[in-house]
This record gives C-alpha cells, sequence and structure tokens, in this order.
C-alpha cells in the first residue's frame, strides 16, 4: 500500500474512496495516471524492479490494487490485493492455488451458480467437495478435515448471511482457510478480512465499478505465502486484466461511497414497498429488521447491498411483470446504476422457483423506481 495508508484508515468511506490508491502528487503529472499499455518494459541487464513483462504485472494494476485493498483493509500495511480478468478468474485462482489432490473444500450449496460447475472440476482432480446452505451456518457441521471453506455472504440470489466470524474461527481451530465471496456487500459494507477470513474475493464487475461496462475480478489477503500461490496461479493461467479495464475500475471506484449510499437506501426503500403487495412472497433484504438474516448481517455488515430478492406466483406472472418495467432492464448481473432484474431460473443453475425475481437496485430517483416497480405489479396482474 501507498504512504499514508494508516492515515487514510482514519478518514471516512467517502474521502477514502476518492483517494484510494493515487500515486503522491507530481507537477504536472495527472492525478490518476492514464492505463499503461506494454505487453514488455525495457529491461536492461539482470531482471529487477516490479516490471518486466507484461502478464506479471502493470503499474496500471498496482494502483488499483492500493486502491482496493485500501477499502478491504484500511491501514493494513500487510494486506496484498491481486486483481484479474473476471470474478471467476479470481475465484479460481483461490481454489486452484490452495487446493490439492486429496483435499477436501466446503462450499456454498446456495452460492453463485457456476460454482457447481468449479465443484466438478474439483472433484475431477480428486478434491472432496463437501456444501452446504449459507443459512443456519449450516457449513459447521463439515468443517472437520476441510484445507478451505468457501462463504458467500450475503449469497447469490437468495441473500442468505452466515456469522463470518464464527465460522472462520471454527474453521481456523480445524486447520482450514476461509475465503469470503465480498461481491454484493463491497468493501464499505463488509471487511470479510477483519471478521477473520484469509481472503476476501469478489467481481469488481459489480458494484464496485457499478457502470455494468468492464469484467473484472480481485483477491485481497494478509498472508504472504497464500497470496504467493494465487499470484503464481494469475502467471500460469494469464487470467489478467487489460490495462484499460483496470484504469476504468480505479476511475469508477472514486465514485463508489455515493454509489453504494444511494442503490442501498433505495434497496431498503423498494424492499420496505414489496412488503405490502399480496402477490408477492419469500421477499429477502438483509436490511430488512425482520429479514431471517438480519440479525446477524447487522453485527457484521456496515450496508447491506443493492439486490432484493422476491417470488411472484408463477413464470408467466414474472415475465409479464419484467416486460412490464419501464425503468428496470431485463438483464443479468447487478450493482450497476441502471436498475436490473431478471427471472434467475432462465438460466436453470438455481434452485429457486419459476417466478423469483432477483432485482439489483440502481441510482434512479428512488420515488421514480417505486412507482415503476408497483405500476409493472398492477400491470402484470392476471
Amino acid at each position: 500500500m501507498s504512504e499514508g495508508t494508516e492515515d487514510r484508515g482514519r478518514t471516512g468511506d467517502g474521502t477514502r474512496a476518492v483517494r484510494a490508491g493515487l500515486p503522491e502528487p507530481v507537477k504536472h503529472e495527472p492525478t490518476l495516471p492514464g492505463p499503461v499499455f506494454a505487453a514488455h518494459f525495457h529491461l536492461p541487464g539482470e531482471v529487477s524492479g516490479p516490471y518486466a513483462y507484461g502478464r506479471d504485472d502493470n503499474p496500471t494494476w498496482t494502483l488499483l490494487e492500493r486502491a482496493v485493498g485500501e477499502l478491504e483493509a484500511p491501514g493494513c500495511e500487510d494486506v496484498e490485493t491481486l486483481v484479474f480478468a473476471s470474478g471467476m478468474a479470481a475465484i479460481s485462482a483461490v481454489l486452484f492455488s490452495q487446493l490439492r489432490a486429496g483435499d477436501a473444500v466446503v462450499l456454498p450449496s446456495d452460492g453463485y451458480q457456476i460454482l457447481p460447475l468449479v465443484g466438478a472440476q474439483l472433484e475431477a482432480y480428486g478434491i472432496e467437495v463437501r456444501t452446504a446452505p449459507t443459512g443456519g451456518d449450516a457449513q459447521l457441521e463439515l468443517l472437520d478435515g476441510a484445507r478451505l471453506l468457501w462463504i458467500e455472504s450475503p449469497s447469490n440470489p437468495g441473500l442468505d448471511v452466515c456469522d463470518i466470524r464464527r465460522l472462520a474461527k471454527a474453521a481456523h481451530a480445524r486447520g482450514a482457510l476461509v475465503a469470503v465471496d465480498n461481491t454484493l456487500a463491497t468493501p464499505l459494507g463488509q471487511r470479510p478480512l477483519e471478521l477473520g477470513a484469509d481472503f476476501s474475493v469478489a467481481s469488481g464487475t459489480k458494484q464496485l465499478t457499478g457502470h455494468g461496462d468492464l469484467l473484472l475480478g480481485y483477491v485481497a489477503g494478509r498472508d504472504g505465502e497464500a497470496m504467493a500461490a494465487v499470484r503464481r496461479w494469475r502467471k500460469i493461467v494469464g487470467a489478467i486484466s487489460g490495462p484499460m479495464e483496470a484504469w476504468l475500475a480505479h476511475r469508477s471506484v472514486a465514485t463508489l461511497q455515493l454509489r453504494v449510499e444511494r442503490q442501498d437506501a433505495t434497496a431498503l426503500a423498494v424492499a420496505e414497498a414489496l412488503r405490502h403487495r399480496p402477490e408477492v412472497s419469500g421477499l429477502r433484504y438483509p436490511g430488512l429488521p425482520d429479514d431471517p438474516s438480519h440479525k446477524v448481517a447487522a453485527q457484521q455488515m456496515r450496508r447491506y447491498g443493492c439486490v432484493v430478492s422476491f417470488t411472484l406466483p408463477t413464470r408467466a406472472r414474472a415475465e409479464r411483470f419484467l416486460a412490464a418495467l419501464r425503468l428496470v432492464e431485463d438483464a443479468t448481473s447487478f450493482g450497476g446504476v441502471r436498475s436490473t432484474a431478471e427471472r434467475r431460473r432462465r438460466w436453470g443453475g438455481d434452485d429457486v422457483p419459476e417466478g423469483f425475481i432477483r432485482m439489483s437496485v440502481g441510482a434512479e430517483d428512488p420515488e421514480d423506481l417505486i412507482a415503476d416497480i408497483m405500476r409493472a405489479l398492477d400491470a402484470s396482474a392476471d
């Protein structure tokens, strides 16, 4: 991390986001240097210094990695962050760099729909895969003999929450590493490393960058040996972020606090409005006081995210609802400044009802967005 990180750890989230990762000012130089496009760098004589080949490191990555590290672990000099080409590249880097044939890994059974594909590949490499739901800390029962515990909290798309401190403590007592997917919360909502995790992993494609125009992932961690293995995996696989994507991500991080405050507050307002609709069932948002996960979430989260999930009675009703929306795009992914929603079952990978809706709340005016949702619900009635 850069000089002055300790001081930045005492600042507010907005100040930290705006200043994160910036180099020391140099007269006539830009505040945030432009992207460095280079496959190779001048390297006479012996190999030394930080930049030699574009697959290994890039000055634009360095600034972004510093910025993310300052958000994930303010004031901590011993945290290393690595950026990747996508969230799945980051997830794969942790799993495949830390696990060997004969190891056991505990995954959430209700996590991101690509995890079962990852689990099948791990099993093909001779790794035992155990799964349990996020809610109720059910993964606790599977930790004996495990090498790695993978937590997704809040879970995607069901928005269940587990007690990260409790699970991390139990996993470490059994000799297991702990990784937390922090995509839904963002570093402004939750800091897994402070809660005891060894790795905080996220898709920067989502709310971290917030504009739906780039793919990015990252891994942050304290253990030098473990992070060296993650870095080695990135080098071997070549799952690297392009310089332009990294620069755009760093630029976008500056507005993270502004976007998160608006989107998360509106998500709560949307959830509260949906509570009064008789056709809506299974409403989930960790920020609702009566949500099954709220008590645990309130103990470890500072903000509750921009995603709301609920179920409409039938597939047809859900599809009519989505078609009737005017301010909400029918699209996958989440976290962008433009609201999106989708019938999640259409992908086939999530164990959810046919009418299940995952809605990502954007930065539109709350009154306009809620009015559009209520109107679409009315219009979609039989």
